[in-house]
């Protein structure tokens, strides 16, 4: 993918301009002779250096960059002549007298670079340099015969019609898939069908490789020769690399038409992909459309060493411009400016080189600085999200899903990587700033002492900022903004501010009932802020709460009731607000509550409340009156969405059930918990569905019970707020409300005039009950009732 170093770094040489050499002859003036696999590959047209560089190949693929004069001392070697000998066929080429001291000094400087075999004859001991943000552990799947082979027919896709066709086709697709029909229902299909998601991630494995072809079809086209062709890692994520060293005998054009030939393949998977949709009408297929454009985008960045860096680079004639920064930053400085290491380039190229050093070397500083301060929380993150993937695993496994299975594997290995990829980087850069400051500073104890100094204030600094504390290595939430600001302050431990004020975070008193369960971060409650209004006395302040609409907020549930209340006036936020619960009722009287508020008053979002309960009655009880009820209200909302939807299931059993029935309801519980967990993923309209059919469920394991009366003949499931006979079930599942757009209310509910659509904001509920357990009294267990987050879809 890159022609020099970096992720498509070559491994493998190109046979070219390699002569055939014979053992030196022995005794003092041996004649040079070149090392194994030396290439030429002479001076790099268009280049940005005001004395144009050579280029030769080592054996061990790393190309290396000469002057013009040592070139020519290698050019001239052919392992026959001798130091005398090449200094004459050196002196007719250059018009100017070489001597053969002259010669036998530059072949002592060429050994050094690797390139030339020692006096011994014996080759040299070469040390390749391993730059932070190279390929490693490459394996060659092509070797350079197969890839001009295989690579030789996709050539003929560079031909000028066929570029604009292709590239015009490609626009209109990108057009139509992210302006028109969007990828709301690609994304549904593919998590909703694993094997789909699956089909999309090998095919965008399958079009990595392919972006490969592209650099090493758009050399052949060219005129260049093409190497082999391979994978291996670029710090810890998988790639692939082709080696096309030879595009740099190309002039500028040429070698900027093999960087972008690999985004000119992508271009060309986007639209067979569209041809595919079109065929088959599978909308997952559009994903993959969407992930060329991403991996187009990604690899357009000039900042490390992608396509785009290789463009910037070949566009100056700069081979290596990491190679540059130091030069050009001590050039930087008054009394360097005019030093031969910054002046070696051509003044454009020096100015746009200079350029990009100021813009990357901070950039790449900063990153590095908020990657090592943030790692807490996003390896809290990970580690939170690695058990909720490894939860699910376990649950499709039992099933014996495979396809779910190897998509939660794959899940986990993504989470993880990133969290690899900061411990490497930080380790290398540790190991390599370590070494260097300690070779600059050795017969130099004054700056040694110093540097050891700075070394133990970093560190202390790095394990005052990792050591476990309160809220340090806590997940990232769905209702953080995440902002520069908020990363410092976290870092810093600064807290918020004391003080609140409009649009920002802050912290206030607040007086809550003495028996009340305080609320946290991730478990928040509504509460009543006052804001005086615009700078009035004290005396007559008006003060504004929270609270926006026109009625009263729902009491709490009671004594075994259940309530799940989404109340959103963030605009462009989602929020879900789920409580199930289990209740075990052997009173006289069964009056359990079931409720759904999803309320909103906002703009441009979405509101969901779901309440799921489950009533076992104990016994004979002389009432039962269940009450079920769900409320969706949109209140001055603009394009929102709100959904309320509550159900109930109550079950009348002789006494309690048995060991196997309770752990059977147990582990079912179990599966319903993780539904609730995940529940934000699942379409609205799926929802009643399946709440209905985890109560089928729990019917079918309870019927089996020998606690379990079978109602009288001719008896019907009841309404929830009528007496049921023995044994009888009453599932109330029809208590819904929904609003949307310019609907200003649902089903079991009310608005008042002027109200439209809803808002919501995104939390992860969780609920856990242990079915096994019979109370005495009625009791419940529910998942986190309310429990509000922001995020921006």
């Amino acid at each position: 993918m890159t022609p020099f170093e970096g992720p498509g770094a070559p491994d493998a040489p190109a046979v070219v301009h390699d002569e055939a050499t014979a053992p030196p002859p022995s005794g003092g003036g041996a004649a040079p002779v070149r090392a194994d696999g030396v290439q030429l590959l002479g001076e790099v047209p268009g280049s940005g250096y005001r004395v144009a560089p050579a280029l030769v190949r080592r054996g061990d693929g790393q190309a290396i960059q000469l002057t013009p004069l040592l070139y020519s001392v290698l050019e001239h070697v052919d392992g026959q002549r001798s130091h005398a000998e090449v200094a004459e066929a050196m002196g007719a080429a250059l018009g100017r007298q070489v001597s053969g001291a002259d010669v036998e000094t530059l072949c002592d400087k060429l050994r050094t670079l690797g390139v030339l075999t020692k006096a011994d004859g014996s080759e040299p001991e070469v040390r390749r340099s391993n730059p932070l943000l190279a390929l490693r552990f490459k394996y060659v799947v092509s070797d350079p015969e197969s890839t001009r082979r295989i690579t030789a027919p996709f050539a003929l896709l560079f031909a000028p019609v066929v570029v604009v066709v292709l590239v015009g086709a490609f626009l209109a697709v990108c057009a139509w898939v992210l302006l028109d029909k969007g990828l709301a229902s690609a994304t549904h299909q593919a998590f909703d069908q694993p094997a789909l998601l699956l089909a999309v991630f090998a095919l965008t494995v399958v079009s990595a490789g392919f972006h490969e072809f592209g650099h090493a079809a758009a050399a052949r086209y060219g005129g260049s020769t093409p190497g082999a062709m391979g994978t291996g890692f670029y710090l810890v994520w998988p790639a692939f690399y082709t080696d096309v060293t030879d595009s740099y005998r190309l002039g500028r054009a040429g070698r900027v038409r093999t960087d972008l030939g690999g985004l000119y393949f992508n271009a060309i998977v986007a639209v067979a992909m569209f041809g595919a949709w079109w065929g088959t009408g599978w909308d997952a297929i559009l994903l993959i459309i969407a992930t060329q454009v991403l991996q187009m985008v990604r690899q357009l960045a000039p900042l490390v060493r992608f396509d785009g860096y290789h463009v910037l680079a070949d566009l100056t004639g700069v081979p290596d411009l990491y190679h540059r920064i130091k030069p050009t930053l001590v050039g930087l400085l008054p009394r360097h400016w005019n030093d031969p290491e910054a002046t070696v380039l051509k003044p454009w190229a020096r100015a746009v080189v200079t350029v990009w050093v100021v813009v990357v070397v901070p950039v790449l500083l900063f990153s590095l600085v908020m990657m090592v301060l943030s790692f807490p929380r996003v390896a809290g993150t990970a580690w939170a999200s690695v058990g909720r993937q490894w939860a699910r695993l376990e649950t499709q496994l039992a099933d014996g899903d495979v396809l779910a299975v190897v998509v939660r594997v794959l899940s986990i290995v993504a989470i993880a990587l990133p969290v690899l990829g900061v411990v490497f980087i930080v380790t290398r850069v540790t190991k390599q700033v370590a070494t260097g400051t300690w070779r600059a500073t050795e017969d130099r104890p004054m700056r040694r002492a110093l540097a050891g100094v700075l070394a133990l204030a970093v560190v202390a600094g790095l394990a005052w900022s990792w050591w476990p504390q309160p809220g340090t290595y806590r997940p990232i939430q769905a209702y953080e903004r995440g902002t520069l600001a908020d990363g410092v302050a976290s870092t810093l431990r600064s807290g918020t501010p004391t003080t609140l004020q409009q649009g920002r975070q802050g912290a206030g008193r607040a007086v809550w009932p003495r028996d009340a369960a305080l609320p946290t971060a991730e478990s928040p409650e509504l509460a009543v802020v006052m804001v005086p209004r615009g700078g009035r006395a004290a005396d007559g302040d008006q003060q504004l709460p929270t609270w926006v609409f026109p009625f009263n907020r729902p009491l709490p549930p009671g004594e075994g009731g259940n309530q799940a209340m989404a109340v959103n006036t963030k605009d462009g936020s989602s929020l879900y607000d789920v409580a199930f619960a289990l209740v075990w009722a052997d009173g006289d009287t069964v009056s359990n509550s079931n409720e759904a508020y999803a309320l909103a008053s906002c703009t441009g979002c979405q509101t969901v409340a779901v309440a799921f309960q489950v009533v076992l009655v104990l016994g004979n009880a002389n009432v039962v009156v269940p009450e079920n009820v769900a409320a969706a209200v949109n209140y001055g909302c603009v394009q929102c969405v709100t959904q309320a939807l509550a159900t109930q299931l109550v079950v009348t059993l002789s006494g309690p059930l048995s060991a196997q029935t309770s752990a059977e309801l147990a582990e079912l519980w179990k599966e319903i918990s993780a539904f609730g967990d995940s529940i934000q993923d699942v379409p609205l309209s799926e929802l009643q569905e399946r709440l209905t059919e985890f109560e089928r469920q729990i019917l079918a394991i309870v019927q089996q019970d020998p606690a379990w009366v079978k109602p009288a003949t001719g008896s019907t499931p009841t309404a929830p707020t009528t007496t049921g006979p023995a044994g009888s079930t009453s599932p109330t599942t029809g208590a819904t409300g929904s609003s949307t757009g310019g609907s200003p209310s649902a089903s079991s509910s009310s608005t008042a005039p002027g109200s439209s659509s809803s808002a919501s904001s995104t939390s992860d509920p969780a609920s856990t009950t242990d079915p096994t357990t019979s109370p005495t009294q009625p009791t419940t267990a529910t998942a986190e009732d309310v429990a509000e987050a922001t995020a921006t879809p």
